[in-house]
C-alpha cells in the first residue's frame, strides 16, 4: 500500500530528478567553454540587479534634491537623474550580456539531452515501439525538448535574478528605512509564493489531462493520416472526424477547466500583491508626515514595489511554466526508463563471420509466455546455400526472421551464426552480417538517391547507381523527369510494389552482406513482377546464406532444403522434389496452389473469350446496321 502511494505521489508532483538530469550537460566536462560561460552569465546576472537595485536610490536622491533649492539647485539633481539612468541602462546591457553568453550552454544541453533520448528510443526493442503510438511517442518528445528550453530561460533568466533581487531589496529596506518595511515586504511576497504555489499544483492535474488528451488527438490524426488511403477504401472519412473529434472534445474540457483555474490563480495574485502594496505605501506615508521620512523615501519605496511587482507578477506565470515544463520533461525523460528487451554483453565481442553458417538449436520462443510461438526448432543453413521457410499464416515463419535479426531474444535454445551465439555478440555486428529484403519495403520520404544510399550510409554516389543498375532500376530512375532526386512520398508511396522492392535489393546489394534473408519478397506483388524480382533476388542470393521465408511455393523450388512450418514445430523438411514424394504437409500445400493458380487462369481465359465473342458481335451489329 505504501508503495502504491508512493507511486501515485510520482505521478501526481514532477520528479526533480528532470533538473539533476540537466546538470552534467550545463556543466559538461568536456567542455570547458561552457563553463566559462556560465561564470560570465552568472557575473552579468549580479551586476545587472545591482544596476537595478541601485536606480531607486538614486531616484530617490534626485527627488530630494530637488526639494532643497539651496543644495546646488540644478547640477545636483541632473547629475543623479543621469546616474539613475546609467543605472537603468546598464541593467538592461548586463540582462542582455547575461542571455546571449547562455544561449549557447542552454541549446547545447538542449541537443545533448534530446540525442541522448533520441539515441535510446533506437536502442528499445520492437515490442515497444509496436505497442507504442508513433504520434503520441513524437508529440511527447516534442514537448519535452521544448520544455528544457522553457525550464533553462526561466529558471536561470526569471527565477535566479528575481531571488536575488528580491533579497537585496529586503536588506536596502531594512538598512536604509525600518525592519517593518522589509517584513511587510517579505510576507507579502512569501503569502504570493505559497499561493501561487498551492493553486498551481492544483492546475497541475488538469495539464496533465490536457497532455493525455492532446497526445490522444494528435496520435488519432497521425494515425488517419498515414493511413489514408485506407480510410478512402472504406468510406470513412466521418468516422474518423468523429474520433477526432471526441478526442479534441476531451481536450476542450481540460482546456476550459485549465482557463477557469487561471483566472483564480490571477486575481488572487493581484489581491495578494495589491494589500502588499496599499499597507507599505500607508506606513511610508505616515513616515512623511511624521517627518521621519522624506518624499524621497516615499518614491523610493513606491519604486521599489513597483520594480518587484513586475518580477513577482511575472512569477505566477514563471513558476507554472517551469512546474509545466517539468512535467513535459518528466513524460520525455519516462522514456529514458524503458529498459531495453535485448541488451548487450558487457564488453561483446563483434561478430566474425567466415562462411555465414547458420544454425537454430532447439529454439522455444514466444511473444508472450501465455502463448509459445516457436515450440523446439532445429535447423541448420550451411554457408553458401539457401533454405526456404514455408508454411501457414501464425506456424512462426516471421518470427524466425526477428529472431535472427535479434529484434528478441530466445527463450530457450540459441541461435549462431559460424558457432557464436547472437547473445554473445554486439547487436550492431549482427545486423552488420545480414541484409534482408522485406515484404514490404518502407522508404524514407526523401528522394530515391538517399534511399538506395541507406543501405550503406558511407557509400559514394556511384556506388549506389551500381546497386541500383544491378536491381535493374536504374533505368527507371533515370527516366523519371527528376532522376535520383524523385521524391518518393511518406513511406514510399509513390512507388509501386515491384518499384520498392528493386530498391530494397539495391540496398541489400550495397550493403552486400554475407548472410541474406529474404522475407516473402514477393508475396505482394503481381505474377509478372514477382518473376522479375525473383530473378533479381536468386541472383542477389547467389555466394550467400540464405534464408527464404516464403508463402508462394513456386519461388522456393530451387531452394536447397525447405522447412514446412506447422504450429510453431517443422512438420517437414527436404527439397522440393522428396517433399511431394513424400504426400505430406508440402504436397497439399503444393496442390492447393496449383489448383489456384489454374482456376486463375481458366478463369482469365474464359473471360478473354467472352470479350472476343463480346467484341465479334458488336461488330457484327455495325456491319448489319444500314447504311
Amino acid at each position: 500500500m505504501k508503495m502504491a502511494d508512493q507511486k501515485t505521489e510520482a505521478r501526481e508532483k514532477p520528479s526533480l530528478r528532470v533538473v539533476r538530469m540537466l546538470l552534467p550537460y550545463l556543466w559538461p566536462k568536456d567542455r570547458p567553454g561552457f563553463k566559462v560561460r556560465i561564470v560570465l552569465a552568472a557575473i552579468f546576472l549580479v551586476a545587472a540587479k545591482s544596476a537595478n537595485v541601485f536606480a531607486p536610490l538614486f531616484y530617490r536622491d534626485a527627488v530630494d534634491a530637488l526639494g532643497k533649492p539651496e543644495d546646488l539647485a540644478f547640477v545636483l539633481p541632473v547629475a543623479v537623474i543621469l546616474a539613475y539612468g546609467l543605472a537603468r541602462i546598464g541593467a538592461t546591457l548586463f540582462t542582455e550580456l547575461r542571455e546571449a553568453v547562455f544561449a549557447a550552454v542552454a541549446q547545447g544541453a538542449i541537443r545533448g539531452l534530446g540525442l541522448k533520448v533520441f539515441r535510446h528510443l533506437h536502442r528499445l526493442s520492437l515490442r515497444f515501439h509496436l505497442e507504442r503510438r508513433t504520434g503520441g511517442l513524437s508529440r511527447a518528445i516534442e514537448r519535452g525538448v521544448k520544455a528544457i528550453e522553457t525550464l533553462l530561460g526561466f529558471a536561470v533568466f526569471s527565477v535566479l535574478p528575481t531571488i536575488f533581487e528580491i533579497v537585496v531589496v529586503l536588506i536596502i529596506l531594512w538598512s536604509v528605512l525600518d525592519w517593518r518595511f522589509a517584513a511587510v515586504t517579505f510576507t507579502t511576497i512569501l503569502v504570493y509564493v505559497l499561493y501561487t504555489k498551492q493553486v498551481t499544483t492544483w492546475r497541475l492535474g488538469i495539464r496533465r489531462e490536457m497532455n493525455e488528451q492532446d497526445s490522444r488527438a494528435h496520435s488519432k490524426a497521425v494515425d488517419s493520416l498515414l493511413n489514408y488511403e485506407t480510410v478512402k477504401y472504406f468510406n470513412a472519412e466521418r468516422h474518423e472526424a468523429r474520433r477526432f473529434d471526441q478526442a479534441l472534445a476531451a481536450y476542450e474540457k481540460a482546456a476550459i477547466r485549465s482557463t477557469l483555474s487561471l483566472s483564480t490563480l490571477n486575481v488572487g495574485q493581484a489581491a495578494i500583491i495589491s494589500a502588499g502594496l496599499v499597507s507599505v505605501m500607508i506606513m511610508a506615508a505616515a513616515g512623511v508626515a511624521a517627518g521621519t521620512m522624506s518624499i524621497g523615501e516615499f518614491v523610493m519605496v513606491n519604486a521599489y514595489l513597483l520594480q518587484l511587482y513586475q518580477p513577482l507578477n511575472m512569477f505566477g506565470y514563471v513558476y507554472r511554466e517551469i512546474m509545466q515544463a517539468l512535467i513535459d520533461m518528466e513524460k520525455m525523460f519516462s522514456l529514458l526508463d524503458v529498459a531495453p528487451e535485448v541488451e548487450d554483453q558487457p564488453d561483446a565481442p563483434a561478430l566474425i563471420v567466415s562462411g555465414g553458417a547458420i544454425a537454430f538449436n532447439d529454439v522455444h520462443f514466444g511473444y508472450d509466455p501465455r502463448r509459445p510461438i516457436l515450440k523446439g526448432v532445429t535447423f541448420a543453413v550451411p554457408a553458401g546455400k539457401t533454405v526456404a521457410v514455408v508454411g501457414p499464416s501464425g506456424a512462426g515463419k516471421s518470427t524466425i526472421a526477428r529472431l535472427l535479426y535479434r529484434f528478441y531474444d530466445v527463450d530457450r535454445g540459441s541461435i549462431t551464426i559460424d558457432g557464436q551465439d547472437l547473445r554473445a555478440v554486439s547487436q550492431d555486428s549482427v545486423r552488420a552480417a545480414i541484409g534482408i529484403v522485406p515484404q514490404d519495403t518502407v522508404l524514407f520520404n526523401d528522394d530515391l538517391l538517399y534511399n538506395i544510399q541507406y543501405g550503406r550510409q558511407d557509400a559514394t554516389e556511384a556506388e549506389a547507381k551500381e546497386a541500383a543498375r544491378l536491381a535493374r532500376i536504374a533505368d527507371f530512375v533515370e527516366s523519371l523527369p527528376d532522376g535520383w532526386a524523385t521524391q518518393v512520398g511518406e513511406r514510399g508511396l509513390k512507388l509501386s510494389g515491384g518499384e520498392k522492392q528493386r530498391v530494397a535489393i539495391a540496398r541489400t546489394i550495397l550493403k552486400n552482406p554475407p548472410v541474406l534473408l529474404l522475407d516473402e519478397a514477393t508475396s505482394a506483388l503481381d505474377t509478372a513482377t514477382e518473376r522479375q524480382i525473383q530473378d533479381n533476388l536468386e541472383e542477389l542470393a547467389e555466394g550467400r546464406t540464405a534464408i527464404v521465408i516464403a508463402h508462394r511455393l513456386s519461388t522456393v523450388v530451387n531452394a536447397d532444403e525447405i522447412l514446412v512450418f506447422q504450429d510453431g514445430r517443422i512438420a517437414e523438411r527436404g527439397r522440393h522434389g522428396q517433399l511431394l514424394k513424400a504426400d505430406g504437409v508440402y504436397a497439399a500445400m503444393w496442390a492447393r496452389q496449383q489448383e489456384d493458380r489454374q482456376s486463375r487462369s481458366a478463369l482469365r481465359a474464359e473471360a478473354e473469350a467472352e470479350a472476343e465473342v463480346a467484341e465479334a458481335e458488336a461488330e457484327a451489329l455495325k456491319l448489319a446496321r444500314p447504311a
